[in-house]
Formats: C-alpha cells, structure tokens, sequence
C-alpha cells in the first residue's frame, strides 16, 4: 500500500515533523515491511500560495496574447501579475509565486516590469513547478482551495510516500487508519479512531437479500439529487494520486477514498439502474459478466460470489462490479454499498479471473466486518458535501457477522511464551492499544475479546505475539540455550557431512534449487504415467501455475541451474545437491492435518497425526554434470564428462556412506537405456546414473550428453554400516596378478568383480578393472575384460605361487557364476 506521510499525520498528529526514514523505521519494528519511501515534487519549492483571479485586462498591441491580471492572494490583499496564459477565467484559483518565492533550479520570484506593467510575482503552470511536462496553460485548482493557503501544502509537493507490505493475515494494515493505530500502540500514544462516527439508524431501506453464508453483513444507503459530475475537491485528488489511484470521479473517489483511509472496500450504484432487491447469491451455470474493465467473464457457477438484483448480475463480490449500474456523470441517485464477504471465497475468485483490485486484496486478507455502517456514513458526508443532495434518514443493514471469539490466558503464560516477565498491567494495556476488550477475573486470568479487525487473534500464542511486538522485539534478550556436552554430531550428521565433504573433493558444487516444479517437467524428462514420480503433491497456494506441485526428484531443479550456468558461460559445470522429494502414497489417501495448538507442546498423539497427515519425504542425493571433468592444457588434452563419471560419483557417495552396493545395467527415463547403471542396496533398488537421453537435453535445452545421477539418501544412509575402525596398514610389499576374462557383452563389470572377490581370500586388497576390449577374434556378442588383482599379507611378503593360487581361486569362481572364460 502507498501511504502519504501528510495523511497518516493527520490521522495521527504526532507523526507530523517526523522524518518519513523514522516513520519507516518505526513500522519495520513493528512487523510492516516498507519497500520505498518516495519523496513527491521537487524539494526546492518554497513560499508558493493559491491566488483568486479577480479581473483581467487584455493588454493591445503584441502578437501574442499578454493579460494583466488581478490576483488576490489573502485577504484584502491583491497583485497585479503579468501572465501570457489564457485557459483560466475570473473567479478561477491558481497557483501564484509572490516576490520571494522559489521555484525548482533554484529560481527565485522578484517584482519586475515587463510589457509596460509591473508583475508582482508569477502565476504558475504544472511544468514550472516541476509536476510534469504539461505546459497547454496555468495550474487551475478546484474551487474549494481557499485564496492564501499554502499551496505547497496543499499540493502536497513536499510530501513522503511509504510503500508498505502488510503482513498477509492482517488485512487492517492496508489502511491509514490501521496503520495509525500501529504506530500510536508502539508509541504508547491515544488514538483517535476515523471510524468512530455516529451511523444513521438500520430501517426499511433498500432491501437487500443475503443468499449465501459467504457474505454476512451487508449495508446501503440511498443517495438522491446528487450532481455526480462534479469533480473531486483537489486535496482528495492529490492523495488518490499518491496513493497510486487515478482519479476518476466524484462518486468512484470518495468510495475509493473511504477505503483506503479505513480499509473497507466501497461501491457506488446509479439507483435508476437498479431493479429492487439486491440479492447476494453464489452464480450459476452459464452465468457471465462484463465487469468495469471492459472484460466479459464467465463465472464459476457455485463458487463465484455474486451482487444480483431483479435485472441481473451486478458484480463479483468483493472484487469488482459490473457495467450495467456504474455511475455516470449524469447520475443524480445513487446507493452506497459497504459488506463484508468471506475471504476465501474472494481469494479464489481474484485468482481465478485475474482481478487483481484493491478491494480483492483487502477483503481476501480479512476486513472488519464492524467497518460497513462507518464507511457508509463518512462517504455520505464526503458526497454530500461535495456533490450536494440529500441522504435517507435510514440506512440497511441486514447480516449477523462473526466476530473473534474471547481467549482466556494470564499475563505469566504471556511472558513465559516470549522470554520476558511481563507485568500484567503492561499486558493488559498493550492489548488494549489494539483494540481488545480484557477482563480480569477474580483467579487473576484474562479473558480477552480481540477486536473485530482482527480475526488472527485465536490463542495465546498470537496475543503473545501482540504484546512482544508492540514491547518491542529488540527487548527480548538474546540467550543461546545450553548445548548438552558430550554429544557433538550424531552418526547420521557425521554420514552427510563425509558425503558432502568427498563431493565437494571432486570438483561438485553444491546447488540449493525451490522444491517446486510443474508436471509438464516430468514429461519433458520422460517420466511415464505409471512411474511414482507422478504422485504429485499440488500446492494449495502456488508461487505461479508454472510451479504448482512440490519435486518428486531433484532433478527439474538441478538441471535448471546447470542450464542457467552453461546459458551464462560455464561451459564445464558440475553440481550436486541434498533434499527431500515429495511424493503422494500409493492409494492416494491421506488424512487431513490436524491444527496443532500453539500455547503448549502437542501431545504425542497430536504429532503421529500430524505426521500421518504428510506425503512420503525422503531425502534424495544427486549429482549433474556437463563439459570437461579433466581440463585441457600444456600436460595434454582433457577429458568430457561421461556416463561413468556419474556412476563413479554414485560409488563416492556410497563408499563414504559405507553403504554395500550393486551396479547393474538397466532402463529408467530419463537415462539413455544404453548407457544407464541401477544401483541396489540390500535387494532394493536406491537410484540410478548414467548419460541422460538425447531428446531430453533437446528439451531441456541442456548440453549433449549431459550426466546425471540421484540416489535414495534415506535409504541409502539406513543401509550404512556403522562406524568402521581404522584398517591395519601391513608393511610388506602387494603382489599383483592380472587376469583378462571374457564374458558376454551384456555381463556387467561388477558382477564379474564381485565374482573374483568370493574366492579370492582374506589377502585379496583391490580388485581394479584397467581394459575393456572388444573384436572379431572374441567372438560376436562377448568381450575381454582385465583386472589386476591386488594382494597383500600383513606378516610377510606372498610368493608368486601363493598369489597364482589364489586368482586361480578367483577366476574359477568367475567361470562358474558369469560363464567366464580366462583370456590366454
């Protein structure tokens, strides 16, 4: 909301004089974000007052037009002022810099003689004082500016305007008159409330019919012999602007007006065009409207709040109104409208048509239902002082709106919530400064009734909050609790850190991505229907329809930012990244989260049903990688990524987590199905890695033959052997043996390593595969694949036969488990 400082001075006197950075400041303590502060006009205007032109003399015998003019600029006190401008009459007031007046490029105004008369002083356009590029003529002002106000006041160019944020369930914030009372609570200031005028009397006004539980108070007034095309007085204009509203008319300004000084939306009706009764009703199957944009909209029948009368449907409740009854400038009756509507039922129709208003953004945060009697009746006084008429003695009034329900709390459970002792006479007058009634019982307790502007206010956690906030945050003091000594990381922490830290030695950079992705994503990565990635949880209140569902695997997020970086240069890019994934159950079912309270800790019961209440969340590792892992340079030629440094990367993290695994070849999307490794912890497939497929890097937009893999965490950290000792280191040599078996080509390389591990003995150290080789002379459909094997005893040194022995050993137990033949 856009706030002039001058307004909310009037509201409140006392911030009158203060700096607009103060009041800022101010507001941010109290939990208000402020974006901007603007300064409006140029600062270097000084000594500016509004004249009446009393007469004018044309001046013959120059080419262009020059009047002499009679100005007077206070009472009794009239200038002659020479000005070449003719779009202003006698009787209009204008702007005039007397003698000593500044003007913007630090001009200063003197008395001088010009076309044979002495102007004393200058009548101004918008252009010279610095409001604009408009220069057709003279600044008319309305007929209300006084002569020898101040004009710079009143044109309110030395004013400040604060750019506020409200808290999202504190709708009264998007008023001056909310924001008044924040500021005179923190100040320990009085305040005196805009809202408090006398309403007329609810009678047999005009009748209205509420038709549906989504609006529960509804007020009007009726409104005759009003002259609707009369324009808005100047100051209301002024601060319309500033507030960032265009004004438009009479009618539209002071329901606009009334709304942004009290934060309750307002319509204005011409009363001709209406047809008795106006009905609130949910819309209907093929129901449309026109609204006031020019839109033509269909309506969602049962959910679309609707303002109907006997002719058809005028508005979308609490969004925006429609065409057929707008106020015209030859409009003389009129019915003012101010209700209350539910916010949910607003929130999804501005969302659902787009319609983004001011009266949407308020009543889809929570307005005070008390507020419709009050903003009626200040509208009235604002038209009919403006626009002349008279109003109904009566006004309607039919609805029985809810209001916040009384909390009984005491002052100590208040202060032991926040940290801080506070006295109950403190609590109780902090509450009261926003509005609560608080009654002391008898036993000491308090039973408050928060106000009705604030339906937030449901326990005593939140009144907790009020009195901590309006205290002041900076006065709680700051106390780490106490670490228990001893316990340091526990092995789970200790697990991700050493995978991090083996990651992070490999050249991985760590990502952090918004676990939020849409469904089209999955299948731009390949992702069929029936694959559990598909169990998507929606959100309920999505940053954009693009992001609409939380992850089922980290990918989407990962190859964004690899994208991003490679888009801006990066050509050899590596990254990981540690998260959960969310995922529906299998059926589909889940309970609905129950409220958990906010003044004591949830029983344990509370909690299982909250966790009952979750999708699954398992925690994901994976990794992504294009371009060059060894760089080129004087020592030779580099080496491009493959899809086996994603698996050597599966192997890091497994090894560091301590984790028995198994590679086998496998198809998954969106892996290239020749070149994919599955990974299996305890018979259970964790995860998978390889060489992402050509039409998913096409879609993405990723480099060819972009890496990737993504484990199981959780499972994978549950498969974790404990923590291990350190291994004795034997002092005697290793003995090497190498062995070149030939399998089919479709036999993996780690089934035929953990094959020549079996019987390779307690003295077996390493088994590593150094050639893969395939040729005519092997046979079609088999390959050679050569080990060494590595062996050391830690009490002597091992004999070649002893060593021939034991591969021996090693290569029968190949032959029998993958058909393996031995490569003379």
């Amino acid at each position: 909301m856009r706030v002039p400082l001058s307004w909310l001075a009037e509201v409140l006197p006392s911030v009158a004089g203060t700096p607009a950075d103060a009041v800022a400041e101010r507001l941010v303590a109290l939990g208000v974000e402020v974006d901007e502060i603007e300064l409006t006009g140029p600062s270097d205007v000084d000594g500016l007052v509004v004249g009446e032109v009393r007469e004018i003399e044309e001046l013959p015998g120059f080419k262009k037009p020059i009047r002499y003019c009679q100005v007077e600029v206070a009472p009794g006190e009239v200038r002659g002022i020479v000005c070449g401008a003719t779009n202003f009459a006698v009787g209009d007031r204008v702007v005039v810099a007397p003698p000593g007046a500044l003007l913007p490029g630090d001009f200063r105004i003197a008395a001088r003689k010009t076309y044979g008369r002495t102007s004393d002083g200058m009548i101004c356009s918008a252009r010279e004082l610095g409001l604009g590029d408009e220069h057709s003529g003279i600044m008319v002002l309305s007929g209300d500016a006084p002569a020898g106000a101040d004009a710079v006041a009143l044109l309110g160019l030395h004013d400040a305007v604060l750019v506020t944020e409200p808290t999202p369930d504190r709708g009264y914030q998007l008023s001056v008159r909310g924001l008044a009372r924040e500021l005179a609570a923190a100040a320990d200031e009085e305040f005196t409330d805009p809202a408090a005028v006398e309403a007329p009397p609810a009678g047999d006004g005009f009748p209205i019919v509420l038709d549906d539980p989504a609006c529960d108070r509804f007020c009007a007034r009726i409104l005759r012999g009003v002259d609707a095309s009369r324009p808005s007085p100047l100051w209301m204009q002024t601060r319309l602007a500033r507030a960032g509203m265009r004004p438009i008319s009479l009618a539209v300004d002071v329901t606009n007006y009334v709304n942004l000084l009290l934060g309750q939306p307002m319509h204005a009706y011409d009363l001709a065009k209406l047809a008795p009764p106006i009905t609130v009703r949910k819309a209907r199957a093929g129901e449309t409207l026109r609204t006031l944009d020019g839109v033509e909209r269909t309506l969602a029948a049962g959910d679309d709040l609707l303002i109907t009368d006997a002719s058809g449907i005028q508005g979308i409740a609490g969004v925006m109104g429609g065409a057929q009854a707008e106020v015209s400038a030859t409009t003389t009756d009129l019915l003012l409208e101010a209700a209350h509507f539910d916010p949910r039922t607003t929130s999804r129709s501005v969302r659902r048509h787009g319609l983004l208003s001011e009266a949407g953004r308020r009543f889809e945060r929570g307005v005070d239902p008390e507020l419709p009697p009050a903003a009626i009746e200040l509208a009235t006084r604002l038209l009919l002082t403006y626009g002349g008429g008279t109003a109904d003695d009566v006004t309607t009034d039919v609805g029985e709106p809810r209001l916040p329900a009384g909390v009984n709390t005491t002052h100590e459970r208040i202060g032991a919530l926040v940290g801080v002792p506070y006295e109950r006479d403190t609590v109780v007058r902090r509450l009261e400064q926003i509005g609560a009634a608080v009654l002391t019982e008898d036993d000491g307790t308090l039973e408050v009734v928060p106000p009705s502007w604030r339906p937030d206010l449901l326990e005593t956690a939140d009144l907790a909050e009020e009195v901590a906030r309006l205290e002041g945050y900076d006065q709680i003091p700051s106390a780490l609790p106490p670490a228990p000594a001893g316990r340091g990381l526990t092995r789970l922490q200790r697990k991700r850190r050493e995978l991090a830290r083996a990651l992070a030695y490999a050249g991985y950079v760590e990502n952090r991505s918004f676990p939020f992705h849409s469904a089209e994503v999955l299948d731009s990565l390949g992702v069929p229907a029936e694959d559990p990635r598909r169990r998507l949880v929606r959100l309920a209140n999505p940053l954009s329809a693009e992001q609409a569902f939380l992850r089922t695997t980290l990918l989407p997020g990962l190859l964004a930012a690899l994208t991003r970086n490679v888009g801006r240069g990066a050509e050899d890019v590596a990254l990981y990244e540690t998260g959960l994934v969310f995922r529906e159950p299998a059926d589909g079912q889940r309970p609905p989260a129950p409220v958990l309270p906010g003044a004591r800790r949830p029983s344990a019961a509370e909690l299982a049903a909250l966790d009952a209440a979750l999708p699954e969340q398992p925690e994901h590792l994976a990794v992504v990688l294009a371009g060059a892992v060894e760089p080129s340079g004087w020592w030779g030629p580099g080496r491009a990524a493959t899809w086996a440094d994603a698996v050597d990367a599966v192997r890091l993290v497994l090894d560091a987590a301590g984790t028995p695994y198994t590679l086998r070849a496998a198809e998954r999307a969106p892996w290239h199905p020749g070149r994919c490794a599955e990974v299996v912890v305890d018979g259970e497939v964790v995860g998978h890695a390889g060489e992402l497929h050509p039409q998913v890097c096409e879609a993405l937009g990723l480099p060819r033959r972009t890496a990737a893999a993504e484990l199981d965490l959780s499972a994978v950290l549950a498969a974790s052997r404990e923590e291990a000792t350190a291994p004795s280191v034997s002092s005697f040599p290793a003995a090497t043996q190498d062995v070149a078996l030939v399998v089919a080509s479709g036999t993996p390389a780690a089934a035929v390593e953990a094959a020549l591990r079996r019987d390779a003995g307690p003295l077996l150290e390493d088994v590593r595969l150094f050639d893969v080789f395939t040729g005519p002379q092997l046979g079609e459909g088999r390959k050679s694949l050569a080990y060494t094997l590595r062996f050391r005893a830690p009490d002597r040194t091992l004999t070649v036969e002893e060593t021939s022995d034991l591969r021996d050993l090693a290569v029968g137990r190949a032959m029998l488990e993958v058909d393996a033949e031995q490569r003379a």
